[in-house]
């Protein structure tokens, strides 16, 4: 029987920026190394705006992943298909798939740090997990980190677990001076930066940053903070002026996906404080682009950054402080760093991950 897997893509949209990423990334890669007799069905819950090169069929599966129908619709669809694997890369799923199946888990920030969360949500998010890991067939986490947290907070045995690493897009790469340049003049950026890029959630740590960034006196360059901004959080901003940062900390709020590459190539550092992460994609992103990285040392941003940027703990703002001071007023050190950051993100590609991806589905639904 030819193996049939099918990947849910319905989260590759702009609500879901980095799970979305993560479902187009692993389809565009999975389908070359597909073998003549394999078969791949990508569900979507609408033409897709991006496509897919090689071996691979389109499905519409209607709905999205909040929708209670996929609790009946998705294993109407997989019948009809003849699939023997669903992949969900988001834990709101369709949990009886009626074939065997695998679930993707990020991270478990709810359950983490539920202080952050209401009680509805730490229910929903608690009973939505545990159904999912208790249904799939193997669970695959991006980290080790994740995988622990899986293990013990989900209760799942570690022989269900597989660990398989993402890797950054292939749009993140060093740019030309002159692209750089015309991004600096779009966002009014002059001289050398320092940027964060990410959310101001609370696990996020952009408080922690703000208060070391005070910390240094005088700051050799300002600091850009770019990312999505929930109006829950308000403190780092509030921080930033009762401390009287003004201009030395410029707040871009969300820049365009095209544009992160240039700011991470324009950046004379890139800083990570986050207190968690699933895995860290910004730190490898930043790498991939030349930017030296200073990160926390928390969760599992260590297995991203390797040896190759400075680490701190995200708790202590003089150690934050001290960190930035060193790679902000060092130019060998940056240099050093963007070298390490170079040859440490070019270890981890979307083919190795999808590489890794289909020799499950393989294991799970047979081989061709």
């Amino acid at each position: 029987m030819t193996p049939h897997y099918a990947l849910d893509v319905r989260t590759a949209t702009a609500h879901f920026p980095g799970i979305g990423r993560y479902a187009a990334n692993l389809a565009r890669a999975l389908a070359p190394q597909l073998a003549p007799a394999e078969r791949l069905t990508l569900l979507a819950n609408q033409p897709p705006a991006w496509s897919v090169e090689g071996q691979a069929e389109w499905s519409i599966l209607r709905g999205g992943p909040f929708s209670l129908s996929q609790q009946w619709t998705a294993p109407r669809v997989l019948r009809r298909l003849g699939a023997a694997l669903y992949h969900s890369p988001y834990y709101l799923m369709p949990y009886w798939p009626g074939v065997r199946s695998v679930v993707t888990i990020h991270d478990l920030i709810p359950m983490r740090y539920p202080r952050y969360y209401g009680a509805s949500e730490r229910l929903a998010f608690g009973v939505a997990s545990r159904m999912a890991t208790r249904r799939a067939t193997r669970i695959v986490t991006d980290s080790r980190a994740t995988a622990r947290d899986v293990e013990r907070l989900l209760h799942v045995a570690p022989a269900r677990v597989s660990v398989i690493p993402l890797a950054a897009d292939p749009a993140f790469t060093p740019r030309p001076a002159s692209e750089i340049e015309d991004a600096r003049r779009r966002y009014g950026l002059a001289g050398d930066y320092a940027l964060y890029l990410g959310s101001n959630k609370p696990h996020k740590n952009l408080l922690g940053l703000i208060e070391a960034w005070a910390c240094l006196q005088p700051q050799p360059m300002p600091l850009v903070v770019a990312g999505a901004w929930d109006a829950r959080y308000p403190e780092a901003r509030a921080r930033a002026e009762a401390l009287g940062l003004g201009e030395r900390v410029r707040w871009l709020g969300p820049a365009l996906e095209p544009d992160l590459p240039l700011l991470y190539s324009g950046a004379a550092a890139f800083v990570f404080p986050s207190l968690y992460e699933g895995f860290g994609l910004p730190v490898l992103e930043a790498m991939a682009c030349g930017a030296p990285v200073a990160c926390s040392d928390a969760a599992s941003l260590p297995e991203v950054a390797g040896d190759a940027a400075l680490t701190f703990d995200p708790a202590d703002v003089q150690a934050l402080a001290h960190t930035l001071h060193r790679l902000l007023t060092d130019r060998d050190l940056r240099a050093d760093l963007r070298e390490r950051g170079l040859r440490r993100a070019a270890q981890f590609s979307w083919a190795a991950t999808a590489g890794q991806t289909l020799a499950l589905y393989r294991d799970l639904a047979g081989r061709p």
